[in-house]
């Protein structure tokens, strides 16, 4: 049986503690599809990765599994990905860069130095707004009904996995906000999606938007911080913004109510192309036997 490295990394954190714990298989090759959700099973954390050797084009291949089910892709398992290949001599940066290979296809990586970290970016495969099928409107309305937002501005958004996103206005009602955690699960089960996520707008110096994300579908009443999350939140509240070349960044604020206040710093491109990306810690070091 052999020894595999293994991280646990805290991604879009500014400590260790803060943001979303990632599990880091480092040496995945030998393992299969069975053995991984195997793993990310025995984990229990919202996301476990396997870093594999990449197809040409690509400077690593990951894959990504939470608890129930693999991602073609998820926010903070690619930012940590990136983080990792650099920390184990998986990957080079050429010219700040690097190319992801995962289940959505290749994904440019912009690599920040900001002071002694290094900051990963990742473009986000872009969203694609769903519409919902027969059937769902009576699930749809009991979710909006428990959060006192009965006529909130929603979507189904798919960039990799599919989002439920509601808009409620302002950060103190996403803040204070009860999750109906058992309609949630049933509303994400009968459209595919991995959870629903909240946002609203916030006046805080150091935050322009307020997010929470529920995944009780898949084991995980509340998501820390979650990246694809907050990139089809861009695509979606952008979506109208006129191609001119205009980026839009601001600062998301996510996983204060779990006592994770993690931090993503979202683009919206000239392109019209979601970035997401923060800092992150290494927390666990160490070795995997499976």
């Amino acid at each position: 049986m052999p020894s595999r490295r293994y991280l646990q990394l805290d991604v879009f954190a500014d400590r260790p503690g803060a943001g979303n714990p990632l599990g880091v298989v480092v040496d995945a090759e030998g393992l299969d599809s069975t053995a991984m959700q195997a793993i990310a099973n025995w984990t229990n954390l919202s996301e476990t990765i396997f870093l594999l050797p990449p197809d040409a084009d690509a400077d690593y291949r990951v894959r990504i599994f939470t608890p129930r089910q693999e991602l073609p892709f998820a926010g903070h398992p690619s930012v940590g990905a990136a983080w990792a290949v650099l920390d184990q001599g998986l990957a080079t940066a050429r010219g700040g860069a690097l190319v992801q290979q995962c289940g959505a296809g290749l994904l440019p990586v912009r690599i920040v130095a900001q002071g002694t970290r290094t900051v990963p970016c990742v473009r986000a495969p872009r969203a694609v707004q769903v519409a919902a099928r027969e059937g769902l409107a009576s699930r749809l309305d009991a979710v909006l009904q428990a959060l006192g937002a009965p006529a909130a501005a929603h979507a189904l958004l798919d960039n990799g996995p599919r989002w439920w996103c509601v808009d409620l206005g302002s950060s103190a009602a996403v803040r204070a906000l009860a999750p109906p955690l058992a309609q949630i699960a049933s509303l994400c089960l009968a459209s595919d999606a991995v959870g629903l996520a909240i946002c609203g707008r916030s006046d805080a110096p150091d935050h322009a938007l307020a997010v929470r994300a529920f995944c009780p579908a898949d084991g995980i009443p509340e998501d820390p911080v979650t990246g694809s999350a907050n990139a089809a939140i861009a695509a979606w509240l952008h979506r109208d913004r006129a191609e001119d070349g205009r980026v839009v960044r601001y600062i998301a604020s996510q996983g204060r109510e779990l006592g994770r206040d993690g931090r993503v710093a979202v683009e919206i491109d000239a392109q019209g192309e979601v970035w997401i990306g923060g800092a992150v810690q290494a927390v666990i070091r160490g070795t995997f036997d499976w």
